[in-house]
């Protein structure tokens, strides 16, 4: 387990750097995004990783590593606006979203860290499409979760099927890069 958390910790750096130098480059413009649209989104890059998982030809030189990390950056995005609610005007510093980021990162991570301990690592053996048909199907609990405006009667909320969508994300993540 003690592997597991150097490389969760070691993908979040580069998805953590990206999202701190498209902030600079950005802005928190993200803030004007709905939840709906943070989870199409996400689907769109879930959707791309399918299409590259099972095409042999490609046309766009990018592979499935900038789509998971994306997954993972979108994700924490919908959970500060879940934290916050949407803004009309970009209104977060690096400094803040970076803080708030964290903030969600480290509940996510403390999550995954207990899941994975009762699931005794299940995850390394499990193929990235299988962890990529997992994101697709929370994302499809989510739209249907968003659709009946947020009201579950026995499911777990939108923010732990962001969570979950972040941890798959880091799993195939650790995978492709070993």
């Amino acid at each position: 387990m003690q592997d597991t958390s150097k490389q969760y910790d070691a993908v979040i750096e580069d998805c953590r750097s990206l999202f701190i130098k498209k902030m600079a480059d950005y802005g928190s413009a993200w803030r004007i995004l709905r939840l709906p649209s943070l989870t199409d989104q996400i689907f769109i890059k879930a959707q791309r990783i399918r299409q590259l998982q099972e095409n042999s030809v490609r046309k766009v030189d990018e592979g499935e590593i900038p789509e998971f990390i994306g997954i993972i950056n979108y994700s924490l995005m919908a959970l500060i606006q879940l934290d916050l609610g949407v803004s009309e005007n970009p209104d977060l510093s690096v400094e803040e979203a970076t803080a708030l980021y964290d903030k969600h990162l480290k509940i996510t991570k403390e999550l995954m860290l207990n899941k994975n301990h009762d699931y005794g690592e299940a995850w390394r053996d499990m193929r990235v499409s299988s962890l990529t048909d997992l994101i697709l199907q929370k994302i499809l609990r989510v739209k249907q979760i968003e659709d009946n405006q947020g009201k579950t009667l026995v499911s777990e909320g939108i923010d732990a099927n962001y969570q979950d969508m972040i941890n798959y994300s880091v799993f195939a993540l650790i995978h492709l890069n070993n």
